[in-house]
């Protein structure tokens, strides 16, 4: 293997592995140090830059960077990362002074966002500093689609949602609220030079079998009925309630039933319990609730008598997978259960709906009615039309929305300038040795055993009485310290000099994780074989120095590396250093949008 380029700026991010799965790539270690030092308006500033909602992500995320945390090699569980982001949020200063100056003299060029969510939202938030004038248009009465809509106050507080959305609201953006655009073409036929649409995956998924249409008046369509009681359209449901469906919106259906009127709400799942898509944490706290969830139960029949919804048939199957790992769902033989229900709420799914964009434009659309797009570009068939968020590739989540604002933001200023969409701004990086003395080091380094701290939560007396409390309470400043005490610091990298190295094998002896070898150079598949840790995990790189004097070269697996800086300590010749390594993704707006305090 030929020696590794530490100066290409994705190699230590892949390093950063929070940060990397973050699909917004948010500096997760930087942040989580300034909480350390209670700095906890930079924390949130630097969040903010990168995934735009640090309040509202601090609750609802999907968490895609803790399975990726460095300290589940040590530990069972990873740093609680997601609510650290809520402790820069709980505790920060005045921010609004340090967000970007938006220009009064505009640019010219004018857009449209279609949907007022976090892609959208995302969109403007980048492309305001640089004089763009925007119409934002949204069917509800304010900002945030489905973080307003779908995501239950006792979740997500409606201060902590408007707090987020006004910061980009106030740039400048005309909002255009109780306002469904109903056609494409007359978007079109104004005077835009570009349009977003980031109108999210606003169709829920029905089940069509007997007894749907005589059952209508009380049977639901999950993401309409969370709206329905987040406008306060709907504010109670019948005392017997069945939830259908395994994922977060069900367990958000069921968790609301209980805090209007619901005495009785049971979850009822077709497939097994492990393969349930819900996160393992909202699983948890509606358990916690008293909510009992059924598996392997398919839907059969809603009974309806003289009218009126009685409840509705389960089959009993079993789950059973192929050599590919693909499942059936087999009948196991068992007699059919029947389960009362006043109402019943159906969570299986959302689909993409385009009604509205007409299909005589140019704009293409291919498998599951979603656009043809640049999945680097986000670019439709039709140039000046870019989508984003849900509404892009499918359902996914909000800090994947996010992403997609960025990267669609960065597409409508290289359009709109007459450039090439494709010729995407590099990273900003930046490596900075971490040395104050020989064996001193601006960062706590050491690892020690340290189990996650749980995050406290409201007495379920108080939660349940109404759906506006929250019921996770958050960590405090003390509680946040500890919990940001267990980060590793992995972007702190142990770089390598092979010229300063004497072979000593100093390093290799006191690695905690064995993840240095020094031996012959060989392919890659065969030397990953025989280093002194089997290097297994291919989906992360070997660091591999050049060739040493006694012709051996080092090498590093980059996947168990603690970056406790052992390595660097015991080196005689200081060949090892530890080096701050700093990835922040380019925005639309040119240099970092956030200002000094």
């Amino acid at each position: 293997m030929g020696p590794t380029n530490i100066n290409d700026p994705e190699y230590f991010h892949k390093v950063v592995d929070c940060q990397y799965a973050c699909p917004a790539h948010t500096p997760v270690p930087e942040y989580i140090r300034f909480i350390a030092q209670k700095e906890y308006t930079k924390a949130y500033m630097i969040n903010w830059e990168s995934n735009v909602f640090p309040g509202i992500l601090g609750r609802t995320c999907d968490r895609p960077c803790e399975p990726a945390c460095r300290r589940g090699r040590v530990e069972e569980e990873p740093v609680a990362i997601c609510r650290l982001k809520r402790v820069a949020a709980d505790n920060k200063g005045a921010v609004k002074h340090l967000m970007p100056d938006i220009p009064k003299k505009k640019n010219g060029k004018k857009i449209a966002l279609i949907g007022g969510g976090p892609a959208s939202l995302t969109v403007a938030r980048d492309l305001a500093p640089l004089g763009y004038e925007m119409d934002l248009y949204d069917e509800w009465s304010g900002g945030g689609g489905m973080m307003r809509t779908q995501i239950p106050a006792f979740r997500l507080p409606i201060e902590v949602l408007e707090e987020e959305v006004n910061y980009i609201l106030d740039m400048g953006i005309n909002t255009h609220f109780n306002h469904y655009v109903e056609s494409m073409r007359d978007v079109l036929e104004k005077d835009y030079d570009a349009i977003f649409v980031g109108t999210g995956a606003p169709k829920g998924r029905n089940l069509n079998i007997p007894g749907r249409e005589e059952g209508e008046a009380n049977i639901h369509i999950g993401i309409k009925w969370l709206a329905g009681v987040a406008f306060e359209h709907i504010k109670s449901v019948g005392k017997k309630v069945i939830v259908l469906g395994g994922g977060n919106t069900a367990m958000d259906c069921c968790r609301t039933s209980k805090r209007i009127g619901g005495e009785q709400v049971t979850v009822v799942v077709r497939s097994p319990f492990k393969t349930m898509k819900a996160s393992p944490w909202e699983i948890e706290d509606a358990m916690a609730e008293d909510i009992p969830i059924l598996n392997n139960m398919p839907p059969k029949e809603f009974v309806v008598e003289n009218g009126k919804l009685k409840g509705v048939i389960f089959s009993k199957v079993r789950a059973e997978y192929d050599e590919n790992g693909k499942r059936s769902l087999i009948p196991t033989g068992e007699a059919d259960e029947f389960i009362e229900a006043d109402d019943v709420i159906i969570a299986i799914g959302q689909d993409n709906a385009f009604p509205w964009i007409e299909r005589d434009l140019g704009l293409e659309f291919g498998k599951w009615d979603l656009p043809v797009l640049d999945q680097t570009t986000f670019q439709s068939t039709l140039p000046n039309v870019f989508f984003g968020g849900d509404s892009a590739f499918g359902p996914e989540n909000v800090i994947t929305a996010v992403a997609h604002g960025h990267q669609a933001a960065i597409s409508m200023d290289l359009f709109l300038r007459g450039e090439n969409t494709n010729n995407r701004p590099a990273p900003m990086t930046n490596l900075i040795s971490q040395k104050m003395g020989i064996h001193e080091w601006m960062y706590d380094s050491p690892v020690v055993d340290d189990l996650r701290y749980k995050v406290p939560h409201q007495d379920k007396k108080i939660s349940l009485k109404d759906r506006k409390v929250e019921v996770e309470l958050g960590f405090d400043e003390t509680l946040g310290f500890k919990e940001a005490q267990r980060c590793l610091n992995c972007d702190v990298q142990t770089v390598f000099n092979t010229s300063r190295c004497i072979e000593c094998d100093a390093c290799m002896d006191i690695c905690p994780t064995s993840c240095i070898t020094f031996t012959a150079n060989g392919e890659e598949e065969e030397l990953r074989q025989r280093l002194i840790a089997p290097a297994l995990n291919t989906t992360q790189d070997l660091y591999i120095s050049e060739k040493l004097p006694t012709s051996r070269v080092m090498v590093k697996d980059e996947d168990v590396c603690l970056h406790c800086g052992l390595c660097a300590e015991r080196c005689p010749t200081a060949a090892w250093d530890m080096q701050q390594y700093f990835y922040n993704v380019t925005k639309a707006s040119s240099g970092c949008l956030v200002k000094e305090e």
